[in-house]
């Protein structure tokens, strides 16, 4: 572009040349035959014979004086003045020129950078475009193509046949241990979030916690808590813990672990992560990865929603990012040889009669309603009426439902809902690879009535801390 830039003034710079050339010849060769031309006729003048002004010997007795040269005076005074006029409007002229091609030539050296500016922006259009297309599609079981981390191992027949035996009333789960439920992501606005879980163990005798942590804080936050959490329960009962998280909290909980394990390697009797994003999650990285179309305007929206509406830290989303776990991996070790590990994951249903589902995930108080009188003092006269408290309801499942059908579409990959199927296997686990059709929230919300032919959440727990367990006894024989 700039070589035919270069040549364009050249020819512009030729052409004026010439142009000025030719006006200069023809201003001059003007001048030339006016100066050199035969002189004018005065043969009118009074008293001036023709035969005096032709022969010029006889001027001197002829009885007018002699004006010739006046006359050739005058003439070349015109001929002055005509010459600097022309030469003054040459100059003009090749001014003109001049100016109009540096007019011209910015005007291409403007257009020149405004035709590069624009295919930079178009490249890195296209650059953000293929990368917004692309999404999670080489980052989706990077944990298993990972030829550094140890295999998992199926154990999921094994798991129907414990919850075979629970469902029948055979429970073994000792009580030399002390229970911690770990709840993940948002599970400060979830009242019943493991709720009925623990008061299913409740009733087994048994020793159960629900860590309180602030769900919405940062994974290194969240191991720190959980270290402190542990230790309190392990001092003060003097029992070892046997840990269950989900979602977020498997991430939170195999990050205290892999931290701080010198402090609670023995205080520590297993862990099962449900429904944990170990490898990351692609929802997660579709809306926070950076370089893509829109990224700073989904970003501004999740800080919104995280930091200003649930008061979170935005590092609770980014660290279930696909980069930010391939960092902690590869920088904390999980001392899978030593501790016991259960991976469990599910899909989500995706038929069409799951979008009318609704979930039941808390309760809330009537509202104070306007009564009349009458009404009004037996109505707070009964104080099963007057602390009633309805069930909240929302359609969960039909969102899960939604973002497993994009997740399939996309990419192909099975999943909960929010975590493929893949990504939730950690590397020397005993993974259950449920087919029973379970999205990411069914371990938060309640069932409204205790189903006769599945499984409920407390059931599907305590078969998994019951394998923990077994898993952890068969290791210590082995030893």
């Amino acid at each position: 572009m700039e070589d035919y830039l270069a040549r364009l003034l050249n020819l512009t710079s030729y052409i004026s040349h010439s142009i000025i050339q030719f006006i200069g010849d023809l201003v001059f060769g003007n001048v030339e035959r006016i100066s050199c031309g035969p002189e004018p006729s005065f043969s009118g003048w009074r008293g001036r014979t023709l035969h005096s002004i032709d022969h010029p010997s006889r001027r001197e007795t002829s009885m007018f004086p002699d004006y010739s040269d006046s006359i050739t005076e005058v003439n070349r005074s015109r001929t002055v003045v005509l010459c600097r006029a022309k030469l003054f409007i040459c100059r003009g002229l090749m001014f003109g020129l001049k100016l109009g091609a540096k007019f011209v030539a910015a005007g291409f050296k403007r257009g020149h950078f405004y035709i590069k500016g624009l295919k930079v922006r178009a490249q890195g259009f296209i650059r953000r475009l293929r990368r917004t297309l692309q999404g999670s599609t080489e980052d989706i079981g990077w944990l298993q193509r990972d030829e550094g981390l140890p295999p998992v191992e199926d154990g999921t027949a094994r798991f129907k046949e414990i919850l075979c035996d629970v469902r029948n009333g055979v429970h073994r789960l000792p009580n030399t241990l002390v229970y911690l439920f770990i709840p993940g992501l948002f599970s400060n606005h979830s009242p019943l979030y493991f709720a009925n879980t623990k008061r299913f163990f409740s009733k087994m005798g048994l020793t159960c916690h629900i860590a309180k942590i602030h769900s919405e804080a940062s994974v290194e936050r969240n191991s720190w808590e959980l270290k402190q959490y542990i230790e309190e329960l392990y001092w003060g009962s003097g029992k070892r813990v046997l840990l269950l998280g989900h979602s977020k909290g498997g991430i939170d909980a195999a990050a205290a672990l892999s931290i701080y394990w010198p402090d609670l390697k023995e205080k520590v009797a297993g862990l099962a992560l449900v429904q944990s994003p170990y490898g990351g999650s692609p929802l997660a990285s579709d809306i926070l990865r950076e370089g893509q179309i829109a990224d700073k305007e989904a970003r501004r929206i999740m800080e919104f929603i995280i930091c200003k509406l649930i008061k979170g830290d935005m590092r609770a989303l980014e660290d279930l990012t696909y980069e930010k776990r391939m960092d902690f991996i590869a920088t904390h070790r999980l001392p899978y040889e030593h501790v016991p590990l259960i991976s469990f994951h599910t899909e989500a249903s995706t038929a069409p009669g799951v979008l009318a589902t609704m979930s039941h995930i808390a309760h809330a108080e009537l509202p104070f309603l306007p009564l009349p009188h009458f009404l009004s003092e037996a109505y707070y006269a009964d104080s099963s009426l007057a602390n009633r408290k309805v069930p909240v309801v929302i359609p969960l499942s039909a969102a899960m439902a939604v973002s497993a059908f994009h997740l399939r579409l996309r990419y192909g990959e099975k999943s909960d809902g929010l975590v493929a199927r893949r990504d939730a296997e950690v590397p020397g686990s005993v993974a259950v690879r449920l087919d029973r059709k379970l999205d990411h929230a069914w371990m938060v919300y309640s069932s409204m009535k205790k189903d006769e032919v599945e499984a409920d959440a407390s059931e599907m727990c305590e078969a998994l801390l019951t394998m923990l367990v077994e898993i952890g006894r068969m290791r210590k024989k082995s030893e």
